[in-house]
């Protein structure tokens, strides 16, 4: 060969990994090629397509929101005009969990690498693989790259329900004051003017009474702000973010362990801080009969066609303080076994279609068509 010619074949296979190892790899179908698979990465000069299997792990999607509570301007005058008691003086963060929901999520499996490699005289399949290089489909039309899930998000609030300034809404008279204590007595004023008003629409006895349902409601809406906005300089102002967390973990054999832990006032913990509660995860295999590992002999026997999982299943729980909060089965591609395709279904004489579960390596839909 000479060095022209090795230099083109070198570039093509350079292409073909890249190709495969984004999102998807498509084998010339005027290449005649026998298909081959076998376990590892591409060999030599060789071309083909790498792939993995994925591995199952859990995905807990954790929605906590974060409490800064700031006292207001005039605290210490809460109960004196407003009769209002137990104001908090000091300035404080907290957190809360909210919710707790739980997903199989599939991750690619290096240990289960393998190659598909072209030799003459047969029709090779088209094969897409995920952006991690996770086996999606054969011979199926290419269906993009699925849009990844948000791990974390704040969501900003609507115009119209974002809290007012309070400083927007003082009069003249109040920004006048030379005192706080004035100035805390004319807000107060302003506070039971507007519930004045609120309580003059709802009884239908306003001035200017609006003109249909819709209307009162934005009126309504709206005094509720203002006096919101002007309460909080007496009872303080509470700033909240909501944040959606997500924790991947590995599932092992029938194994008991503190996914994390979660404090009041730190938020979200590492497993091993003691400083938060424990929340535990509990893992049972419910297939052991499956996941019994293949020699090396057998493993090379049985390996011929496109490998695939045949996932186990597990019963996943979650338990915090006595109380069960996640109880499900799920199929686990770990604990099951490997199964492969024969080379026979994608000859020359047959387009088989295959459609592959990501997560667990298993196959969701075969289509042969001569």
């Amino acid at each position: 060969m000479n060095n022209k010619q090795h230099s083109t074949d070198t570039s093509y296979t350079r292409k073909c990994l890249l190709a495969a190892g984004l999102t998807l790899m498509i084998i010339p179908t005027t290449a005649l090629a026998q298909t081959e698979v076998t376990v590892g990465v591409m060999r030599g000069k060789e071309y083909g397509v790498t792939y993995m299997l994925p591995r199952t792990e859990i995905e807990i999607l954790l929605q906590v929101t974060r409490h800064h509570y700031t006292p207001g301007e005039y605290m210490k005058y809460a109960e004196q005009y407003l009769h209002l008691g137990n104001v908090k003086p000091q300035e404080n963060l907290t957190y809360s969990l909210d919710k707790v929901t739980m997903r199989p999520i599939g991750v690619p499996d290096k240990e289960h690498t393998y190659f598909v490699r072209l030799r003459d005289k047969s029709t090779a399949p088209l094969m897409e693989l995920t952006e991690e290089g996770i086996v999606r489909s054969i011979n199926m039309p290419f269906s993009g790259t699925p849009k990844a899930d948000s791990p974390a998000t704040t969501q900003p609030l609507d115009p119209a329900t974002q809290p007012l300034d309070p400083r927007s809404l003082m009069t003249e008279e109040i920004l006048m004051a030379n005192s706080n204590a004035k100035r805390a007595e004319l807000v107060a004023k302003e506070i039971y003017d507007i519930r004045d008003s609120r309580n003059a629409l709802l009884r239908g006895e306003a001035d200017n009474m609006p003109k249909d349902g819709t209307q009162l409601k934005l009126m309504l809406d709206n005094l509720n702000r203002q006096e919101q906005a002007l309460t909080e300089l007496f009872t303080g102002h509470v700033e909240q973010q909501t944040q959606l967390i997500p924790l991947r973990i590995e599932l092992k054999e029938s194994t008991s362990q503190v996914a994390f832990r979660f404090s009041r006032l730190l938020g979200l913990l590492d497993s091993q801080n003691l400083a938060g509660e424990p929340y535990t995860l509990v893992v049972t295999n419910l297939t052991p009969e499956l996941g019994a590992p293949l020699t090396p002999e057998e493993e090379k026997k049985q390996l011929d066609g496109v490998a695939y999982n045949v996932p186990g299943r597990a019963r996943v729980q979650l338990i915090h303080g006595g109380q069960m909060l996640y109880d499900k089965e799920i199929p686990v591609a770990q604990f099951g076994s490997k199964e492969y395709l024969a080379p026979v279904l994608f000859n020359k004489n047959a387009t088989t279609k295959v459609l592959f579960d990501v997560n667990t390596g298993a196959i969701l839909k075969v289509d042969r068509g001569e």
